[in-house]
């Protein structure tokens, strides 16, 4: 019997992981993708709001606030790349100057830094705001992530302190089982214990963590159909613009926000390029991450509001994301009343991200160290840092090359990967095993030619390293094959 099984892999899957990884207890994660970060964690604007926007009282509010605090020194931890880049949220008339007033007092209140800007101050910082642009409320505490790369490294540091990950895994079904099944060791009480039925097997917990996202409302109605909560998917479209000669801002862009969120966005990413959006829309398909060309044109009319000159001609990809939105406005985290042990982590739609450590804290202690008694373990195994050649000097970079040649061979020209650097996302723990897989992990392919030139290569070496045939490797799921078998004539 597990003592926590977590159902989904996502940024809080993650997180809940890594933190309970550090006691003795019996951990399992299961996920229905094919990989970590596959979901929302995957899809999203990537950015550590600084907690001026939540609605007072909320838990949105008091753990953005407190995610924000957390974050630098988690990705200094888990070896992420964290940028503080700070955020402008821009008024173009006096009615929105009017919000950008509130949003001030509302900041100050929370202890998040801000200042109201004018135009002359705000251009000076951003020259391409838009002609429209009157002022700006000036936010320095916002920050950048790449969510996948925080996800999978503490996934990868929960495997090896013995967490167990399935994969590939849906949940099909949850039974509770008598009380008599599992007696607490902490209060000596009887507790339920949770049989989880999947397609790989079933599996017994004494506690469940559902951080299914957009799911989670499923999962929940398999234990309650009748005191449950609804999920719906709210969809957001995105361009990513390619690198560019000189940066289009150099903070993140924020409109004035309204009932559908923080409004369509310009961002610098990690990596260098600008990410347009998103969209908002509910949607009742929770796969619909597709793009369709009415959206993104209005994701093109909506930024021109805010920031000019967009080379628009610069856009390399363009990627949808679905949130998890929920039936109050606010996080779900809770404890079920009817079912003790089943904790509810769900509704976790912006600014769900930026939470997301303090989503983590306020789980373990709020309810997880009120269900159990945490034993640290005696040992604890941090993980090793993955040679990142674009991080390097140039005598670590030779160093490297003499101790490793393949390191020397670059497979990606955009993004400038080697082989050394695909073949180690592949060995390591929490190891790539499709297309997709590497390139969250690497970046190859990720950049203007999004793949064009380095896929061949890439396949070859997974093929190689998984030892099956090149027909087998797939670019994400059951089914993407990426290379087709022609018939002999």
């Amino acid at each position: 019997m597990y003592d926590y099984i977590i159902i989904g892999a996502g940024i809080n899957g993650c997180f809940l992981a890594h933190e309970l990884s550090k006691y003795d207890l019996d951990v399992l994660v299961l996920e229905k993708g094919p990989d970590v970060a596959s979901g929302a964690t995957m899809a999203n604007s990537a950015i550590i709001h600084p907690g001026h926007d939540p609605k007072p009282g909320t838990l949105k509010a008091k753990l953005n606030v407190r995610g924000n605090e957390l974050y630098p020194s988690v990705c200094k931890e888990m070896d992420a790349a964290f940028r503080q880049t700070s955020a402008f949220v821009v008024a173009t008339n006096q009615e929105e100057l009017a919000v950008i007033h509130t949003l001030h007092e509302q900041s100050q209140t929370r202890n998040v830094p801000s200042e109201i800007l004018d135009r002359a101050q705000a251009i000076y910082l951003e020259p391409n705001l838009s002609d429209n642009v009157i002022a700006a409320l000036n936010l320095p505490s916002t920050g950048i992530i790449t969510p996948w790369e925080v996800a999978f490294n503490l996934m990868e540091e929960a495997i090896l302190n013995d967490v167990k990950l399935y994969l590939d895994t849906k949940v099909l079904s949850i039974i509770a089982r008598p009380k008599t099944c599992y007696i607490d060791a902490k209060s000596g009480d009887s507790r339920y214990a949770y049989e989880v039925i999947t397609g790989k097997g079933n599996f017994i917990g004494s506690n469940i963590i559902n951080a299914a996202g957009v799911y989670a409302d499923e999962i929940y109605s398999m234990l309650n159909p009748i005191d449950k909560f609804t999920i719906t998917s709210r969809k957001g479209e995105y361009f990513i613009l390619d690198k560019l000669p000189e940066p289009l801002v150099s903070r993140v862009i924020y409109p004035i926000p309204s009932s559908k969120g923080k409004g369509v966005l310009v961002v610098p990413t990690i990596h260098g390029n600008t990410l347009l959006g998103p969209s908002s829309e509910f949607i009742d398909d929770k796969n619909g991450d597709f793009t369709d060309t009415e959206t993104l044109e209005y994701v093109r009319s909506q930024v021109k509001k805010t920031v000019k000159n967009i080379p628009f001609n610069k856009a390399i990809k363009t990627f949808a994301g679905l949130r998890p939105t929920g039936p109050t406005g606010d996080f779900i985290i809770e404890e079920s009343f009817d079912f003790p042990g089943f904790i509810n982590i769900g509704a976790i739609q912006s600014p769900g991200l930026a939470s997301a450590p303090a989503i983590c804290e306020y789980v373990m202690d709020t309810i997880i160290e009120k269900q159990v008694i945490l034993k640290e373990k005696k040992t604890y195994i941090k993980r090793t840092k993955l040679p990142i050649l674009y991080k390097m000097a140039d005598s670590e970079k030779q160093k490297l090359w003499k101790e490793n040649p393949s390191y020397g061979k670059i497979v990606c020209r955009c993004e400038h990967i080697s082989e050394g650097e695909i073949i180690d996302s592949i060995r390591r723990p929490l190891g790539a095993t499709t297309l997709d897989g590497v390139k969250k992990r690497v970046r190859p392919s990720m950049g203007r030619c999004q793949g064009s030139f380095c896929q061949p290569a890439i396949i070859e070496i997974l093929a190689s390293e998984l030892n099956i045939s090149v027909e087998e490797v797939k670019l994400y799921n059951e089914g993407s094959n990426v290379v087709i078998k022609g018939e002999s004539n």
